[in-house]
């Protein structure tokens, strides 16, 4: 499955941005989706996921309250609602997704990534 993130941009602290990963090439529905961040100099972290129906939502503490994961597998799309958004919110946002996954932060369970999009947020 190919994937490509859309969406990122400059917004000021407090505002919104809705990230989109759209998928190509296989049934989307089978696949589970993460969103992942990497901010210059840290290490990659977890975001959110869903499951492939959608039945299992899970988020990061930090963005917890703030960011909503949803998918629509008619439309081969899975998007990243990001409200309220912080400075430390501030990183390349890449979505990636599997087939089989046990461990949903862990970004070595997800064998497909998308190019990234980079979120940026003045303070």
């Amino acid at each position: 499955v190919q994937l490509q993130a859309s969406g990122g941009g400059l917004v000021q602290a407090g505002g919104s941005l809705r990230l989109s990963c759209a998928a190509s090439g296989h049934t989307f529905s089978s696949y589970a989706v993460g969103w992942f961040r990497q901010a210059p100099g840290k290490e990659r972290e977890f975001v959110a996921a869903i499951a492939r129906n959608g039945a299992r939502i899970y988020y990061a503490d930090s963005v917890k309250g703030r960011f909503t994961i949803s998918r629509e597998n008619a439309k081969n799309t899975v998007y990243l609602q990001m409200n309220s958004l912080k400075p430390e919110d501030t990183a390349v946002y890449y979505c990636a997704a599997t087939r089989t996954i046990y461990t949903w932060f862990r970004s070595t369970e997800y064998d497909y990534w998308g190019q990234g999009t980079q979120v940026t947020v003045s303070s």
